[in-house]
């Protein structure tokens, strides 16, 4: 008895299981159900799609033989199984029109990456009914700009001068996570308001920058800040990428940061045959001298020969020099420059912007006067006496001081023949042009070399 009891259980139970069944697969299939109506093939007539191609229309018809009514919802999904889907949009009607830079736009929400080919899924919903499902392969563009995530807004930085390769700052971005190209990413700064942007470097297919002391201080002083005064910058970060549908570039917003730069002198030393050094690098190379109020700018009156030369940044080392590219003063990144030419020889007035990549190259023909000894005389010496300068045999009006230790911070002047009938001073520390009966010159203590002009005043140090 107890076995016809079992018997009749186990019947009883495979119905419920049959059912069990049933039910998983409806909803398994829910996703995939077969289609109530049908969805017509996409107006689409480019896989590939383009900025230019924006405002052209995106259509899909679909026939309504079931009589539902309600708003029809166009979806699209990744995946043939629709388990992850998105709305594009809906329409009470039988068809849907929309751009092809919305539905560019779309892809790239949904995760798709710039020039990269991948299909797509659309099908229509109404109520529980679902049409057939078409797909095509897409290639979107970029359509969105890069996001700054550091420096964040307010971002106070402080340059240092005593390391200037070492990285100060970090600049990041977010963006799409791949592209199916390269894409190029140009780093600005520019003085805050000025929309004068200048470079501050460049990276490939990377979302970050990193700047050492040297670059930045570069870049904001070329933007117009004041050394040694904390100001405000803009930085934007522009992604290029290009493609067989032509160039995009994407620009990001702008982040606004402070910033303290640096003093940050170029010294430049003569080399040629038309100079007394001759093409040697380290042969008591003649100095230019470097403007005051201007960096960049550069000045020099004395005797050439008939030749060529260029400038030397560090004493016995050919790199970096400066010359002439195309006309134009450039450095020697991307190869050297060419020389600057002398056809005669003879005194020569000689002005250079390395900012602006300009010159000047004149015959010097004013009166010259000739001085026995050129001294300084100043704080450091109790203003008792004079400190010698050495004459150059190559040029009688050009003098120099090498290795001279200053043990106190205070002011001086140049002076003639150790008297003060001829005098030369100026308001201005380590570079300046000195008049007669000028202002003291301010000197902090330390070992420097020391090079004047009698021609026209202008004085170097450069510290060791």
């Amino acid at each position: 008895m107890k076995n016809i009891f079992k018997i009749i259980s186990i019947f009883l139970l495979i119905p419920l299981v049959f059912n069990a069944c049933r039910d998983d697969q409806y909803d398994d299939n829910w996703a995939s159900a077969e289609p109530s109506f049908t969805l017509y093939n996409t107006t689409l007539t480019s896989n590939t799609l383009y900025p230019t191609m924006e405002s052209n229309p995106f259509r899909l018809t679909w026939d309504n033989t079931t009589g539902a009514t309600g708003d029809f919802s166009v979806v699209y999904s990744t995946t043939s199984d629709f388990k992850t889907k998105v709305v594009l949009g809906t329409s009470k009607t039988t068809s849907y029109t929309t751009t092809i830079g919305a539905l560019n736009t779309a892809l790239l929400s949904a995760g798709y990456s710039p020039y990269t080919t991948k299909a797509v899924y659309m099908r229509i919903e109404v109520g529980d009914k679902v049409s057939n499902a078409i797909s095509f392969d897409v290639k979107p563009y970029p359509s969105t700009a890069p996001v700054i995530t550091a420096p964040v807004a307010g971002a106070e930085i402080l340059l240092s001068g005593a390391a200037p390769d070492d990285v100060i700052t970090t600049f990041t971005w977010s963006d799409y996570n791949t592209y199916g190209v390269n894409v190029t990413y140009l780093l600005e700064v520019s003085k805050k308001g000025a929309n004068n942007f200048s470079t501050l470097g460049s990276v490939m297919n990377a979302k970050s920058f990193e700047a050492t002391n040297k670059v930045l201080n570069d870049a904001v002083l070329k933007a117009g800040l004041e050394a040694d005064v904390k100001g405000e910058v803009d930085v934007r970060v522009t992604a290029t990428s290009k493609s067989t549908g032509g160039t995009i570039e994407k620009v990001s917003n702008i982040v606004t940061f402070k910033v303290t730069p640096y003093v940050a002198f170029k010294n430049m030393f003569f080399v040629g045959n038309a100079t007394a050094a001759n093409w040697n690098n380290n042969n008591n190379n003649q100095a230019i001298f470097r403007d005051a109020s201007n960096a960049n700018k550069f000045h020099f009156i004395g005797k050439f020969g008939a030749g060529e030369f260029k400038f030397l940044e560090i004493l016995g080392n050919w790199q970096p020099q400066w010359g002439l590219k195309a006309g134009l003063v450039a450095n020697s990144d991307g190869g050297d420059p060419g020389t600057f030419v002398t056809s005669a020889a003879g005194y020569y007035s000689f002005t250079m912007d390395i900012l602006a990549k300009t010159y000047t190259l004149t015959p010097y023909t004013d009166a010259m006067t000739d001085y026995s000894t050129i001294g300084m005389i100043g704080d450091f010496n109790g203003w008792g006496g004079d400190l010698a300068l050495e004459q150059s045999s190559y040029d009688t009006h050009q003098w120099t001081l090498k290795d001279i230790t200053i043990p106190t911070t205070g002011k001086f002047k140049f002076r003639a023949d150790g008297a003060w009938t001829v005098n030369w001073g100026a308001g201005t520390e380590l570079s300046g042009q000195g008049t007669q009966n000028g202002a003291d010159i301010p000197l902090t203590a330390g070992t420097y070399d020391v090079y004047f002009n009698d021609i026209d005043g202008r004085y170097q140090f450069i510290k060791k």
